[in-house]
């Protein structure tokens, strides 16, 4: 039928509107959604997709009144702002669940001007920011982002809250306004003689987020992703040397302590002369330990064979990256030894290399020529660091 449509994926059934709904129509509007909820008698969900609907009259309302009273748990989403007010006016809105349309932009020729772990951060204005998200279905995440970056700003840590939702594409993306804001990784690009100065401002930020105490519950550990890790070396290292990394996982306390969980030049922005944290849905708490293994990786880590990988990442090169990794570690722990920062170093690297190692390995790496030569790079590294660190503790 011309204005209903339908899709059942993943106990899914998704019913499209279409054009314009009313008592010409509607009848065999709701004749043909009641055949295609006779197809899928075991949907465990229900939408109305109204993304081509253009207008929905009484006689269509009705249509979606008796879908509800049948299924409490329909919802209609994509609605124009022309059919929400309908919906609103006549009460719709607090009997259903309805999610408006989200704006559409692209970011095509827009510069990028930050990465995380789960998107990608593009300046579409010289106002505005986008951050577009890696997986597709990223709603859940975009939600999850906003509240943690909503907690660590009530925390004290300066960071921007997005405005607005929108499609980019196939995927979703959240708005953020940062007039003028700059990446640190930018300033280096720019200017690398500012290499010091950077390392310092970055520095008296991680020191801030690990200073701040997280109130219990309110965001995850970081000991257990970093346990998984370790135990998934458990098939790839030798016994002995895959427990004892277990083990030192495991002795590692909980910490209620902030942690960004992947901190490094792209993520970290100034604005006015205000330093700005961005990328916030890897925020949780623990050691630091773990923060410095992330930190090591965007550095060092992942460059480890192929040194044009931090160019390619953050637009530095590989020297500099060893650089600016030295002399975070130099300026956060300025009342240790350089022997001590050596050590405390190795046990970062050691969590680093786990991680990345795992990684490589989940993506299909052993079946790569130049992947296996990467991940034999960093079994070999890990197995010389068990031979030297007894605690991840400093």
């Amino acid at each position: 039928m011309e204005n209903l449509k339908a899709k059942y994926e993943n106990n899914i059934l998704t019913l499209y509107l279409i054009g314009h709904i009313d008592s010409s129509n509607a009848a065999k509007v709701e004749e043909a959604a009641t055949e295609e909820r006779s197809k899928a008698p075991d949907a465990k969900e229900l939408i109305l997709d109204a993304q081509d609907l253009k207008y929905i009259s009484s006689a269509g309302l009705r249509v979606i009144l008796r879908i509800r009273k049948s299924r409490a748990d329909v919802r209609i989403i994509n609605v124009s702002p022309e059919v929400y007010e309908i919906l609103d006016m006549t009460g719709f809105t607090e009997m259903i669940k309805v999610e408006k349309a989200y704006r559409v932009i692209s970011v095509d020729g827009c510069e990028q001007i930050g990465q995380g772990a789960n998107g990608a951060v593009y300046r579409i204005d010289p106002d505005t920011i986008v951050k577009v998200y890696v997986n597709p279905d990223s709603l859940p995440d975009i939600r999850r982002e906003r509240e943690l970056a909503r907690k660590a700003l009530i925390l004290g840590i300066p960071t921007a809250i997005p405005y607005d939702v929108v499609r980019v594409g196939d995927g979703y993306g959240s708005v953020f306004e940062l007039l003028n804001a700059k990446s640190f990784a930018k300033i280096l690009t720019e200017d690398a003689s500012k290499l010091d100065e950077v390392a310092h401002m970055s520095v008296d930020l991680l020191k801030k987020i690990h200073s701040t105490i997280v109130p219990d519950g309110d965001m995850p550990s970081m000991k257990g992703v970093a346990l998984k890790w370790a135990k998934f070396m458990l098939d790839y290292l030798p016994k002995e040397k895959a427990e004892k990394l277990v083990r030192l996982v495991e002795e590692v306390p909980e910490d209620p302590h902030l942690l960004h969980g992947d901190y490094h030049l792209k993520n970290v922005m100034i604005q006015d002369g205000e330093v700005l944290l961005i990328d916030m849905d890897t925020l949780c708490t623990g050691h630091p330990v773990f923060e410095f293994a992330s930190a090591y990786n965007a550095y060092q880590g992942y460059s480890c064979v192929d040194h044009e990988t931090v160019h390619r990442f953050l637009g530095i090169t590989y020297e500099q990256g060893r650089e600016f990794w030295n002399k975070t570690l130099q300026y956060y722990f300025d009342d240790r030894t350089p022997e001590k920062i050596e050590k405390i170093a190795e046990k970062a690297e050691l969590i680093g290399y786990t991680r990345i190692m795992r990684r490589s390995i989940r993506r299909g790496g052993l079946e790569d020529e130049t992947e296996k030569v990467f991940i034999e790079f960093c079994r070999k590294r890990i197995l010389e660091l068990l031979d030297s660190v007894d605690t991840l503790l400093f």
